[in-house]
């Protein structure tokens, strides 16, 4: 049996695909033009005050033949009348200009543009004609294109290149790519900086006519100043790269956060009306970012909390973290919070116990639980306390929670001891702060305030518990797409493995799943390109497919009369179960056309006849290819494996409970195409199916390792069979000798 953590076969995560494009001229350019350039315009008036404002050192070439002089500067007529190729051409014109604009700093070798100028595909068909040629433009002559319908980007170290930025940008490590221009810039950038929390970058991508947010993702997990990347995504034109490209910051050392919008149908067709873009189904979407170390994030103020935890602390080596609140009640809630989150709370015991008992100060007696309630006198003696937790190997992490005044005197203590502590610790301190936030004299800095200013200062209790469950996922994350390989390796080993050469290919990274055998499929015999097109296969048709697949399924027989019927259950032996085999009628239980429990021949004939006469009640006789007899399969656990279709992923593969579990239950686990047998593994966990493997009330455990493999041999063929719009097997029996299909419905795409 492979292992899930099996080594990969090649090495390709340097592909195409995820290629870093380079970025530098867009995010620290020496010299900028901008077109359009005029003080009486919003976009590029305010645009180049914030540029100028905001502290940029290079050259600026305002471009307008309207104008002789802008800012101090001459005003050029056009691009090409520049005195030098700039880095970067910034354009604010009509939208029919655009093109022509664009065009002419491609062929001056400008490197990028910035294109604010709207009205393009999330206007008409006019304007979806003109970037399609922007595009075209971008590609020909080699210049990254940022929009259009672009607010702009910034870069805290680098240049602020947006209108809608109202204060300076001050040095962050968070990078933040927003398919929304004003939550990028009014709403994120805003939010963070009230209070205290600063970007590296943020890249408010427009239309992404050239370059996607996925680019941008590639660009900044790569920096040295970034340690974490947020994306506000509605949905991505190609979700495989994004997956590779998150993927490979994951493993690399750079936590990714998203809050992707379309969970509900309003969403959606918000989102379509607004872009034009699919949000692809939500079940996907969770399972691409689980499968690649993507945290999904509900909102934006839940993006910034998690965000400023990984900019601020290292990853913690596990989940155990010691909570020492100033009240009571609040140390309760966070017990319940952390509980909910899965974090674990060992016992403060020992020396440390000990240690805490003996802090006069503290006037505690019989001991102390965790979170440890320091009631407001611990306030005094933050430091000894902090001395004696941190200094228990037993914890990860730190909750230092205080409930009281953040802006009185003992705030100023409050605030030093905290900062000491933070800054001294090896691992993370997280700072919670719930009391009192506004000072008599609005105009000071209370002292909370200036904490903040140089540690993430938590508010919230349930957020502040988020970053530490976030920061404590990321390092579980990491390490378990360290021992799975990369998407990329899944791709390539498939890619062989349906290869004409196939018997030549290497082994499948990780257990991808082999169909056909280590070798791969006899490219002779595999079914997948001469499927019949857009109906539902025969039970022959659908067994010759997931045969190549080495997904099995139960002994059948084809019986087209009652004598055929009798002889094929004596083959397979009685009980037996007769049904119709009727493209026409996928939903043959529905029907009347399954006989159970058959257990001589004459029940079988009167079966024949009775599942017959349902089906034919319901299709043409031309429709009927005969009577399936199948084996009664014996004790085992039903499950449910399925794959469909996407607008957005190619197709994605469901696992779950079977049976009368189904709707039992309603309980499914969801899969991107390809993946590993860990994954295959991972999404069994996710169900209750695991506990129902080993729990057999009193029977031995069924192996998970066999259904692992079956559902890996399907997301093979879900990879591998682009024809498939539909495969349903339902049941699938895990027996003791393993898992078998009873049940196959298969649907193909169309031709064209």
């Amino acid at each position: 049996m492979p292992r899930d953590d099996a080594p990969t076969a090649t090495s390709s995560t340097a592909d195409a695909t995820s290629a870093v494009p380079d970025l530098d001229p867009l995010f620290d350019p020496e010299s900028v033009a901008v077109v359009g350039a005029s003080p009486d315009s919003f976009y590029s008036g305010n645009l180049v005050d914030n540029l100028l404002d905001y502290g940029y050192e290079g050259a600026l070439y305002p471009v307008n033949p309207n104008r002789e002089e802008v800012w101090g500067r001459r005003c050029y007529d056009r691009v090409s009348e520049v005195p030098e190729t700039v880095d970067l051409t910034v354009v604010s014109v009509p939208r029919e200009h655009v093109v022509d604009v664009v065009a002419a700093a491609g062929e001056r070798g400008v490197p990028a543009a910035l294109v604010l100028s709207a009205g393009f595909s999330e206007a008409d068909e006019e304007g979806a004609a003109l970037e399609a040629r922007l595009a075209e433009v971008a590609a020909d002559l080699g210049i990254r294109v940022v929009g259009p319908n672009c607010i702009g980007v910034m870069a805290a170290r680098g240049a602020t290149l947006t209108s809608t930025c109202s204060r300076a940008p001050e040095p962050g490590r968070i990078a933040l790519v927003s398919q929304s221009g004003a939550l990028a810039f009014t709403t994120f950038f805003e939010r963070a900086a009230d209070r205290d929390r600063h970007f590296s970058h943020v890249v408010s991508t427009g239309n992404e006519a050239d370059l996607t947010l996925t680019d941008y993702v590639a660009y900044l997990a790569e920096r040295e100043t970034v340690d974490a990347v947020c994306t506000y995504v509605e949905g991505i034109d190609e979700p495989e790269r994004f997956m590779r490209v998150a993927e490979r910051a994951v493993r690399n050392g750079t936590p990714v956060l998203t809050v992707k919008v379309g969970r509900s149908e309003l969403a959606e067709e918000a989102t379509l009306s607004h872009t034009g873009s699919l949000t692809g189904s939500d079940a996907a979407w969770d399972a691409a970012f689980d499968q690649t170390g993507v945290q999904r994030v509900p909102d934006v103020p839940d993006l910034l909390s998690r965000a400023s935890a990984h900019a601020g602390y290292g990853s913690p080596d596990g989940d155990r973290v010691c909570v020492a609140s100033t009240s009571g009640g609040l140390a309760s809630l966070l017990a319940d919070m952390a509980a909910e989150r899965g974090l674990a709370l060992p016992d403060i015991d020992g020396e440390t116990e000990e240690t805490l008992l003996g802090i006069e100060a503290l006037l505690t007696y019989g001991g102390f639980n965790n979170p440890a309630d320091i009631r407001g006198y611990g306030a005094a003696v933050l430091p000894a306390i902090a001395d004696a937790v941190l200094s228990d190997d037993a914890f990860d992490a730190y909750v230092f929670a205080v409930g009281l005044s953040g802006v009185d005197e003992r705030a100023e203590t409050i605030a030093a001891d905290l900062e000491a502590i933070v800054g001294e610790a090896d691992d993370p301190v997280y700072v919670l702060w719930t009391g009192r936030k506004t000072p008599d004299n609005p105009t000071e800095t209370p002292p909370y305030a200036r904490l903040r200013a140089s540690v993430p200062v938590y508010e919230d209790p349930g957020r502040c518990l988020d970053a530490v469950a976030s920061t404590v996922e990321y390092a579980a994350d990491r390490a378990r797409l360290s021992e799975r390989p990369p998407r990329s390796d899944l791709e390539s080993a498939l890619d062989a493995l349906n290869a004409p050469d196939a018997s030549d290919a290497p082994d499948a990274p990780g257990g991808v799943g082999v169909p056909g055998g280590a070798d791969g499929p006899d490219r002779a015999d595999e079914p997948g390109p001469d499927l019949p097109r857009g109906r539902v296969l025969t039970w022959r048709e659908a067994e010759s497919l997931l045969d190549a697949y080495d997904v099995p399924t139960v002994e059948t027989r084809v019986a087209t009369d009652a004598d055929e019927a009798v002889a094929a259950a004596r083959d397979v032996g009685f009980p037996v179960v007769c049904k119709v085999d009727s493209p026409a009628l996928p939903h043959r239980t529905d029907a009347g056309a399954v006989a159970l429990g058959l257990d001589s021949p004459a029940a079988v004939r009167e079966a024949y006849a009775d599942v017959t006469d349902a089906a034919l009640a319901r299709v043409d006789a031309d429709d009927v290819a005969g009577v399936l007899v199948q084996p009664t399969v014996g004790d085992g656990l039903e499950a449910i494996l399925g794959v469909a279709s996407g607008d957005v992923f190619g197709s994605v593969v469901t696992v779950g409970p079977g049976g009368v579990l189904v709707e039992a239950l309603d309980e499914t686990a969801t899969l991107v195409p390809p993946f590993s047998r860990g994954d295959a593994r991972r999404a069994i966990e996710a169900t209750a199916l695991a506990d129902l493997l080993s729990d057999r009330r009193g029977g031995e455990p069924l192996d998970v390792d066999a259904l692992v493999d079956l559902i890996a041999n399907v997301g093979a063929l879900a990879a591998g069979v682009d024809a498939i719009a539909e495969l349903d097997l339902n049941p699938v029996v895990v027996t003791a000798d393993g898992p078998v299909a009873v049940d196959a419905l298969v649907r193909t795409e169309p031709t064209g």
